[in-house]
């Protein structure tokens, strides 16, 4: 019997939004399994069988539960406590990267996705096995069996042979079992925490007499909102809390209940849990803090308090939370303690601090910002932010996603959703931590240049995800894409009543990388029709300060109109008592009668409320107290819109690629090195970057002066001599590089120099001199969180001082890898600047593309410089001519893939 694996245990989330255990069988399983074919019908039997069973024998259930874990697998589905599902497979003798699968699910199950879910993790793991594909034999009355393969996204291959249907297709993932997947996930995880946005009815374990009380101001805040169904206070020492009956216990609740806010200590909380397992509640909302984060002890109690809850299928929010609300009049949902319920509107907030929660409800109050929901998330426990994600996405109340970020569960899974999602609906973020560089003892360029920063920073771009730095910033932009279409452009006028506002305005609208076009003739004419002499329409339209409802309506009306602008904003500042409301008025009603899809934002340095003088029921115009915050969060939705109009990329397949040989090399290298891995050898180095078609220059390892002289001469061209040396990381900082070396005697002098640079010398490489070329550094660093950092920088010595870089989270697509040749500064001088010539840009993306391939591929690497990275002229290609990889152990059979596979309530480590 094989090593049980263990990382394999994972939650998963069902087609009616429950959840169940799946792992892998045990031994000690056989009681469990017999438990579910004595549950089992007459026919789901003869269905698993082909034959009509009344029992397992004990040898039978012998052989069912002991597998080796490679040729023979088995994964069991487990809910309170019994085996609900099984699906196993065994290799066929004949071809074993085939596998013959089987599944049988309890009949009070069934049609739940037990067999799909069976099915995804199944082939995930049997593709870190080496199987290439599935068979079943399958009867025809089993509709359900054929109806899940045939909807799982997979290439099904049929045939009937006496009166049996066999069924084949390949385990390896295709867009189209990937989009499968991805909707089940969509459609599983919104069902699952649908019980805590629209619950039936509430009960609060914990509910307090006491006003001044989390568990009193909680119960309190829920009836005074008016929430559509029975609220039932759980207390054990009152008999009515509010005037409302109190119960015991959740268990002497006479009636169901959809959803638990728990408000007690946490050393009662998991027995509470318990209990509304007992009762039948669907979802979670913890208050209770004291968990993972007081310590150890307290993580170990969440740990008790997720089982409880998993166990049982519910979904929870918390702990450590301060809870949860939906405005939608349908529920009315106020299941927070903070003293605010938001205005109703079509913006989603999750918090994962929930003191900034209170604050952030308070803000979006202040600023008329409406709220559909809102999820204080505290230790993230179960419900994280990717599920919220998931949920808001299909949520037809929502239509802006705003999210305060301190950490991320699953950073690989978060990439994925946001891209699909921010294609729907905008995700604005802040994420605190910003100036932490991340404590990582990185000994390559790579490593060096990478944070954890630049890893959300790259998140972020990819996933067209809008990252704010300030929560003011964050309302600013919701308040504009809460309102207003995203702009078709760059191109922004603006009209005022007062020149310093104008030319505050214009500087802030190009530091922030708009424009301010100069109108033309023609419609500078149409303005100037009721401006005053003085007045200028040139852009910014300065009406000066006399200008009144009659100016602000035709010039708004008349740039709306023109196609020379995409976006107008509308500076007012108050010159005559009163005013500011009749020029809100021609704003909202300038607004309410566009339908050219421009946008319209406006700047009101007023202490009277402008938030709310610019809403009223037909539209709310979005306004800021300042020029320069107009400026920047329309310059961040801009960058947005623009994001939306690129096309989605792809990941391009090589067919020149051998992965197989490159982790081969990897984990040879790793059984030499031990548990801390290491540094390869040159040869090493060169073996992996060849299998992804990444060569280094014809090279050698020397230990002599005349062994060196002998290569060169064979090479018969300019060479380059470096040391190999444990202590030289960086060789030319040591004086361990001599370039452009021919001739026996320059070789020997070469020889002895290099070798006196360090006092641990081990050979000398000596490499064909690759001349000429744009050197540039192509890279990649393993970041514990995200996973793989690909970058891409003007390459050299100096990369670190100058840290023009790019990074990216891997794995990249073709259109990230052309974003990021151009995204740095100096990718100028790879399309030819003064008298630099041209590189060869595509060699450059296709490099990138290849390194992005190959840390896809083999897992062990966890760091990798090529350094430089000669690109030669157009058409000649590129040339990795300096090369570093560090591997690492991973579990075997691992792949990054595993991390992220839908519908998985946590992750395959």
């Amino acid at each position: 019997m094989g090593k049980y694996p263990s990382e394999f245990e994972v939650d998963a989330v069902l087609r009616d939004g429950g959840v169940v255990h799946i792992r892998p069988i045990r031994p000690e399983d056989t009681e469990l399994l017999n438990g579910l074919f004595q549950r089992m019908g007459p026919q789901s039997r003869y269905f698993r069988f082909f034959q009509e069973k009344d029992e397992l024998t004990p040898k039978e259930l012998e052989y069912f539960c002991n597998v080796d874990y490679d040729s023979r697998m088995a994964f069991v589905v487990l809910l309170d406590d019994k085996m609900i599902g099984v699906g196993r497979y065994e290799r066929e003798k004949d071809n074993p990267k085939i596998a013959e699968v089987a599944f049988a699910v309890e009949d009070a199950h069934q049609n739940r996705g037990i067999g799909t879910q069976l099915l995804q993790i199944m082939t995930a793991y049997a593709r870190t096995h080496g199987i290439e594909g599935f068979s079943a034999y399958v009867l025809p009355d089993n509709v359900q069996m054929i109806r899940m393969f045939r909807h799982s996204g997979y290439k099904i291959e049929r045939t009937m042979e006496e009166g049996v249907y066999s069924v084949s297709f390949p385990v390896a993932p295709s867009p189209d079992s990937r989009a499968a997947e991805e909707e089940r996930e969509r459609r599983a995880v919104a069902a699952s925490i649908g019980p805590i946005f629209y619950p039936r009815s509430i009960a609060v374990i914990g509910a307090s007499r006491r006003p001044d009380s989390i568990g009193g101001r909680l119960f309190h805040n829920l009836i005074s909102q008016g929430f559509s169904g029975p609220i039932y206070p759980v207390n054990p020492t009152a008999t009515f809390v509010h005037s409302v009956r109190a119960y015991p216990t959740v268990l002497d609740i006479p009636d169901p209940v959809d959803l638990a806010f728990i408000v007690v200590p946490a050393k009662h909380v998991v027995p509470v849990v318990r209990e509304c397992a007992e009762k039948g509640v669907r979802g979670l909302v913890v208050i209770s803090a004291g968990f993972s984060e007081v310590g150890p002890e307290g993580a170990e109690l969440e740990r008790e308090l997720v089982e409880a809850a998993r166990a049982a299928g519910m979904r929870m929010v918390g702990p450590n939370c301060m809870g949860v609300l939906n405005t939608d009049p349908k529920v009315s949902v106020n299941g927070t303690f903070a003293p605010i319920f938001p205005p109703v509107g079509n913006v989603a907030m999750s918090s994962q601090s929930g003191a900034l929660g209170i604050a952030i409800l308070d803000y979006a109050r202040q600023q008329n910002i409406g709220i559909s929901s809102f999820v204080s998330v505290g230790n993230k426990a179960d419900i994280s932010g990717n599920d919220l994600l998931l949920y808001w996405e299909g949520d037809p109340a929502t239509d802006v996603i705003v999210l305060y970020l301190e950490s991320f569960g699953n950073p690989r899974r978060f990439g994925r959703l946001a891209r699909r999602i921010a294609r729907k609906k905008p995700i604005v973020a802040v994420k605190s931590g910003r100036t932490k560089a991340g404590s990582r003892a990185a000994s390559s360029h790579t490593g060096a240049l990478a944070s954890v920063d630049v890893a959300v920073d790259a998140l972020f771009h990819q996933a067209g995800v809008i990252r704010t730095a300030t929560l003011e910033e964050l309302f600013d932009v919701a308040a504009l894409l809460s309102n207003q279409p995203v702009p078709k452009g760059r191109r922004v006028g603006v009209v005022t009543n007062g020149g310093g506002p104008g030319i505050l305005a214009a500087d802030a609208i190009e530091s922030n990388g708009l424009t301010m076009p100069e109108f033309s003739e023609e419609l500078q004419t149409r303005l100037r029709e009721v401006l005053s002499p003085e007045a200028s329409a040139r852009n910014p339209v300065d009406m000066v300060a006399g200008a009144g409802p009659d100016e602000y309506r035709h010039c708004i009306e008349t740039l709306l109109e023109s196609d020379e602008i995409d976006t107008l904003i509308v500076s007012y500042i108050p010159v005559a008592p009163g005013q500011e409301r009749d020029i809100a008025e021609v704003v909202r009603a300038a607004g309410a009668g566009h339908k050219g899809g421009k946008t319209l934002l406006s700047v009101f340095m007023s202490s009277e409320d402008p938030a709310r003088l610019l809403a009223d029921d037909q539209i709310q115009i979005p306004t800021y107290e300042f020029p320069e915050a107009a400026a920047l969060a329309l310059a961040r939705v801009v960058e947005y819109g623009e994001w939306l109009a690129k096309p989605e990329g792809k990941i391009p397949e090589f067919d020149d690629v051998h992965p197989d040989e490159a982790r081969r090399v990897a984990q040879e290298a790793l059984a030499r090195l031990g548990d801390e891995g290491g540094w390869l050898e040159p040869d090493e180095v060169d073996k992996i970057l060849c299998a992804f078609g990444m060569c280094l220059p014809p090279s050698k390892v020397v230990q002599t002066p005349d062994e060196a002289v002998e290569f060169a001469r064979q090479l018969g061209t300019q060479v380059v001599l470096k040391v190999v040396s444990p202590s030289a990381l960086h060789k030319s900082d040591v004086g361990g590089v001599v370039l452009g070396v021919q001739g026996e005697q320059a070789v020997r002098e070469a020889f002895e120099k290099v070798t006196a640079s360090v006092d641990d010398a081990e050979g000398v490489l000596v490499q064909q001199m690759v001349k000429g070329g744009h050197e540039v550094l192509i890279g990649m660093t393993e970041d514990p969180a995200f996973g793989p950092l690909i970058v891409f920088g003007m390459g050299g010595v100096l990369v670190e001082l100058v840290g023009d870089v790019a990074f990216r989270i891997n794995p990249v697509t073709d259109l990230e890898a052309a974003d990021m040749v151009r995204s740095i500064k100096s990718a100028k001088l790879l399309e030819g600047y003064r008298s630099y010539p041209p590189g060869d840009i595509a060699a450059v993306e296709e490099f990138i593309l290849r390194v992005s391939a190959l840390a896809e591929a083999v897992p062990e690497i966890a760091e990798m410089d090529l350094n430089p990275v000669k690109v030669l002229e157009p058409g000649e290609g590129a040339v990795a001519v300096d090369a570093r990889i560090r591997v690492k152990p991973v579990e075997e059979g691992w792949t990054p893939e595993l991390v992220d596979l839908p519908g998985l309530v946590n992750p395959i480590k």
